[in-house]
């Protein structure tokens, strides 16, 4: 796709084992990465999203390396929307890297899948993240009260949103 994402391959589960072994990443995930073999799994559940039109998903490359991901995901073709996410490896925050992996992603959306409306959020306490939405052009549309729940830990989330015609 570019210099800066393109799909995930088999040959990344290493990278993608070590990453979710980093603080707080096992969020990032929907079950847990504990094994080349989970990655290898996280990477085919990837691919074979992307085949359905449910989600894609993309590996950020720094110097050709993975170090991170971008999605776009809930492909809603009747309202032409999807939801876009986010995470960077320890040592690759900090770079403009999710900031422009997110405008990228958004690009894709908007001119090859078609889509009109692009949704995120983060966690109010994660003011990083607030930072490459904003970057990367998603308007805040306001705060939802109690939306996640952690390790017995509610969280407040701001949602913001991107048009094709922003």
């Amino acid at each position: 796709m570019s210099d800066l994402l393109r799909p995930w391959l088999p040959a990344d589960a290493p990278i993608v084992l070590a990453a979710a072994a980093e603080p707080m990443m096992d969020r990032q995930f929907t079950s847990p990465i504990d094994s080349l073999a989970a990655a290898q799994e996280w990477i085919e559940l990837l691919a074979d999203r992307r085949t359905e039109d449910s989600a894609y998903s993309f590996a950020v490359l720094h110097e050709g390396v993975p170090v991170g991901n971008v999605a776009v995901s809930s492909v809603e073709r009747r309202h032409l929307t999807g939801w876009v996410s986010y995470w960077m490896r320890e040592e690759a925050r900090g770079k403009g890297l999710a900031t422009r992996a997110c405008r990228a992603v958004s690009e894709f959306a908007f001119a090859e899948l078609g889509l009109f409306r692009l949704e995120l959020a983060h966690r109010l306490d994660n003011p990083a993240s607030c930072r490459v939405a904003l970057g990367a052009g998603f308007q805040t549309e306001g705060v939802e009260r109690a939306r996640l729940l952690y390790d017995g830990v509610r969280y407040d989330t701001e949602t913001h949103s991107r048009l094709a015609t922003d």
